[in-house]
């Protein structure tokens, strides 16, 4: 036995050079995968995923291709897949994104929030997140519906109820998908009661108090369908002050016809965090559940109303199409450090209190001195004298943001299959509009920072915020520079217009070629009068061409390689704040309009892949070598401003690069999964230029500079992942994941100056136990060695914080979750499943 599992993995690894060998393989089956966000909102006409792993959707060859879909060996880019049978892997998780993390390559997560439910996603060194200032470079979409939220571009799949996710797909190089595509789209498909039927409970509990449970329940009456599921966790999170609480349903009601099919589904979600930030490792040397300033609560809450539908038009030609609404509301209270001081004694205000007042020049001439005095800090209880300045006291912020945005559009698309001159053809052509309004506030109250690090108020004090009666006592500079309230409306409108063609040239080649125009318009108001420079409006377009070629050498083996171009239009937010003089909360607020450039990108990409069926004992191997390299034109960073970590800008940068190399290979069988891959990621600054950075101990007051080659923070170079799942005995199955990725540079460190984030592994075990054909019981263990890293780090200005904690290492980081145990049970009503099949272990 010991011998055959020897040489099965042997087998595995060296699949790639054995499929040039294969001469002669006969596939009944083939991998289709969905080329356009309205193809996969409208179905390809196939049956869901099997039970086990499965990288695409299997259907059968004669099934007639919709929608756009495409046999992978014809799309001449990257697709990396994981099915709803990948996510329950992690179910305890409730969190589909830690499954991208464990199965696709070149993925890794940036925790900046001490949450793994709001974590960044970091595909090829190109950002997805929830945090409102991450120059977003990933295009997500759910049921063809684009989820890049209406005001920053963010991603929120903590709104997505993992239970019901049918399928993830990550489609590179294919401009389709529109703004934000840099790296890539993320297509996210749903179940529904046509793809999932029978109804399911789970529950479960564990470490740090976790409760959760989830619901799904799918049925098809006749033409009818109906699916719905809901699920819930509450914890209090394993660092201080950090609860979850998720609460998330989703519905779906089809119909469909030999020739059409319609859904129409609703979502709902109510997300609630807490402690999201990174700490200072003077204070996680020490303990390392720390936070630092408390409270910070991120309350998020989305409905979202959908319909989508195919009809067969003809035997060559579908149509297919989507429309939704959209209303998304997110609030945020951080309660930070301040940067606040007596004004100096050159000043008219000396015993008030001015903002950042010790960065001027005692010896300051007139003008300066007048300049100094528009940062004197004023309140609507402390009228034009500001406030006084008291001695000893250990002045923070209560910083408030809410984020209002109703988004409504939708997507046509047409597909055509007629043969063209003789040849095999598929034709796409399509168009899409994104529309929303959007409000937004901000505002800073003076507070006080308590012993624990709390940030409240002063009832009792005129001068600090929530005074009863009056409300809220809003803080502002003189001068509203650097610090003032915010209240801004706007409306974006984002249309795309598309098409593609792709033509078998030969019954192995097959050429693609495509574009996309995308125009983006974007217009801002001031309701403050403090900075009237927000309001405008802003016009974005651009053509992205696409263009590739396949070759299939084999059944189990073909060859891609192409070429796209993508583009992103500045959000809002960094519309509104890239002037370093008016610098905004982050991840929030909006003072300054200087104008920024679109973001533009050029992607090369070539590689093989195949699949080889029947590999051993019934089971398949797929696997892949691919190559890339992104450039972009005017890329925008984050960058801190001085004096106060919550606050900062952005900026373009003439260009930065993307590139590297994956391999990846993948055993699936009845009673055996195994996989490995890794992935080599080059993400650098191609320029010469200095940066702000004031917080970076290696900085020339406060400016650091960068020169080509410099790595990008926060993206390992070296990524390796490897795991399985087997049936160790009857009804029981054990899987182990393993994850491991070399050191990065800490944001704020561009120049590549300061020492790294260490290089880090985090091994998961998962396993399963069926009691009977409807009863399984399941247990997670997440971090097994209960390793202390981070996966994020920044720096932070040193010094004595609440007048009694010293603060010397000026670095901040989050530390990653520890050794967690989970347990629970899953029940299914009903008709049990099939039998699992004869473990191949019995055979030995």
């Amino acid at each position: 036995m010991r011998s055959l599992r020897y040489s099965l993995f042997a087998s595995v690894a060296l699949m790639p050079l054995a499929a040039q060998a294969q001469q002669s393989v006969t596939l009944g089956e083939i991998s289709v995968v969905a080329t356009t966000p309205v193809g996969s909102a409208a179905g390809v006409g196939a049956p869901s995923a099997s039970l086990y792993n499965a990288p695409v959707l299997q259907v059968p060859s004669t099934e007639r291709l919709r929608g756009g879909a495409q046999p992978l060996y014809k799309i001449p880019s990257t697709v990396e897949s994981v099915t709803a049978a990948d996510l329950d892997f992690d179910r305890a998780t409730f969190n589909a994104v830690d499954t991208l993390a464990r199965r696709v390559p070149g993925l890794n997560l940036s925790d900046s929030q001490g949450n793994n439910n709001r974590v960044d996603i970091n595909y090829r060194g190109f950002q997805a997140s929830p945090v409102t200032g991450v120059p977003q470079g990933l295009a997500v979409y759910q049921n063809g519906v684009r989820i890049n939220e209406a005001f920053g571009d963010t991603v929120n799949l903590d709104l997505i109820p993992q239970v019901a996710i049918n399928r993830i797909d990550i489609v590179t190089g294919n401009p389709v998908f529109g703004l934000n595509a840099l790296g890539g789209a993320i297509n996210i498909q749903m179940k529904n009661g046509f793809t999932w039927q029978g109804t399911e409970i789970t529950a479960l509990g564990g470490s740090d108090a976790r409760t959760a449970g989830s619901l799904q329940y799918g049925k098809m009456i006749g033409p009818w369908s109906v699916y719905f599921a809901g699920d819930g966790l509450n914890d209090r999170g394993w660092r201080y002050q950090s609860p979850s609480t998720l609460g998330r349903v989703y519905g779906d009601l089809g119909y469909r016809t030999p020739d059409s099919e319609f859904h129409l589904i609703g979502q709902l979600a109510r997300t609630y965090f807490g402690a999201a930030a990174a700490t200072p490792v003077d204070f996680t040397h020490r303990d390392p559940r720390a936070i630092f300033t408390y409270p910070q609560t991120t309350t998020t809450e989305v409905g979202t109303l959908q319909l989508t539908g195919r009809v067969d038009i003809s035997p060559t030609w579908d149509l297919a199409g989507n429309a939704y609404f959209r209303r998304f509301s997110q609030q945020y209270i951080d309660g930070n450090d301040s940067d606040f001081e007596n004004c100096s004694t050159r000043s008219s205000f000396r015993g008030r209190l001015c903002f950042e007042d010790d960065g001027f020049s005692p010896s300051a001439g007139q003008s300066q001195l007048a300049f100094r005095n528009q940062f004197l800090l004023l309140g609507r209880n402390a009228g034009a004298t500001g406030i006084p300045f008291t001695a000893g006291v250990p002045y923070g912020t209560l910083d408030v943001t809410k984020t209002e945005a109703t988004g409504y559009g939708g997507s046509l698309q047409a597909a055509n299959r007629d043969r063209v001159f003789g040849f095999n053809n598929s034709f796409v052509v399509g168009g899409s509009i994104d529309a929303a309004d959007y409000s937004f506030k901000s505002s800073s109250t003076l507070g006080v920072i308590n012993p624990d690090l709390s940030v409240t108020t002063n009832p009792n004090n005129p001068f600090y915020g929530n005074i009863p009666g009056l409300g809220t006592d809003f803080l502002r500079t003189a001068g509203a520079l650097g610090i003032a309230p915010s209240s801004v409306t706007g409306s974006n409108l984002y249309m795309g217009l598309y098409t593609t063609d792709t033509i078998d040239l030969t019954d192995a080649l097959s050429l693609t070629a495509g574009a996309r125009l995308n125009f983006a318009r974007i217009s801002t108001q001031d309701l403050t009068g403090f900075s009237p420079d927000v309001t405008g409006t802003h016009y974005f377009n651009k053509i992205n061409p696409l263009a590739g070629l396949t070759y299939r050498f084999s059944p189990g083996l073909s060859l891609y390689g192409g070429y796209s171009e993508s583009n992103r239009a500045p959000t809002p937010l960094e519309l509104a704040c890239a002037n370093p003089l008016r610098p905004c909360l982050l991840p929030n607020s909006l003072v300054a309009d200087p104008p920024l450039k679109q973001v533009t990108g050029q992607t090369y990409e070539v590689g093989f892949r195949g699949t080889l069926p029947n590999f051993y004992d019934g089971g398949l191997v797929n696997y892949k070598i691919g190559a890339f390299r992104t450039d972009l034109a005017n890329d925008i960073l984050q960058l801190a401003t001085p004096g106060n970590a919550a606050r900062g800008y952005f900026v373009n940068v003439p260009a930065t690069r993307r590139q590297g190399f994956e391999v990846s290979t993948e055993y699936v069988a009845d009673w055996l999964t195994v996989y490995a891959n890794y992935a080599l990621i080059d993400a650098t600054f191609q320029f010469n230029g200095t940066l702000s950075s004031p917080n970076n101990p290696l900085s020339d007051d406060g400016a650091i500079f960068v020169t080509p080659g410099n790595k990008v923070p926060l993206i390992p170079a070296h990524q390796f992942k490897v795991g399985f799942d087997v049936e160790v005995l009857p009804r029981w199955r054990v899987g182990l994941a393993l994850q491991a990725y070399s050191s990065s540079y800490y944001r704020g460190d561009e120049s590549n100056l300061n020492r790294k984030l260490p290089a880090y592994y985090v091994l998961n075990l998962n396993t399963s136990y069926r009691v009977n054909p409807n009863l399984e019981l399941f247990g997670y263990m997440t971090n097994l060695t209960n390793n202390r890293y981070a996966t994020f780090g920044t720096f932070f200005e040193p010094g004595l914080v609440a007048n009694r904690y010293p603060v010397n290492d000026t670095r901040t980081t989050t530390l990653a979750q520890p050794l967690s145990i989970y347990g629970g049970i899953r029940y299914t009503f009903g008709e049990a499943p099939a039998p699992m099949p004869e473990p191949l272990i019995r055979k030995f």
